[in-house]
């Protein structure tokens, strides 16, 4: 099986939409809102797993503080100053063995993003 797609409900959606279109360089694939409903999917590819965004004015983005998304990037010193200069607060730079290097920001619904 293949994963389609994690969701996040988010009081936060078009900072939410700009988060993963600009910071993790994510393009949107469906975009339900045309059709009145706030809720896009994101990915690098027509057939790569998406990240679902979907509006939740009462969601107060609950249980997203205990939830992950990780993604590889090319330069993750680089992204992590990236982050710093745009005014996040990326954790430290994390090195649990040889050639795995990671660190974690909050996206604006309190998501835990890894680059790696």
């Amino acid at each position: 099986m293949k994963m389609q797609h994690v969701t996040i409900q988010t009081s936060r959606f078009e900072e939410e939409v700009a988060f993963y279109e600009q910071i993790v360089g994510l393009a949107v694939q469906r975009d339900m809102r045309p059709m009145g409903r706030n809720m896009v999917f994101l990915s690098d590819g027509p057939e790569d797993t998406c990240v679902e965004l979907i509006e939740n004015p009462d969601s107060a983005d609950a249980g997203n503080a205990f939830l992950s998304v990780g993604f590889k990037c090319p330069d993750v010193d680089k992204k992590r100053e990236e982050l710093l200069a745009l005014g996040y607060e990326p954790t430290p730079m994390r090195e649990p063995g040889p050639g795995v290097r990671f660190f974690f920001v909050k996206d604006p619904a309190g998501v835990n993003v890894q680059f790696i």
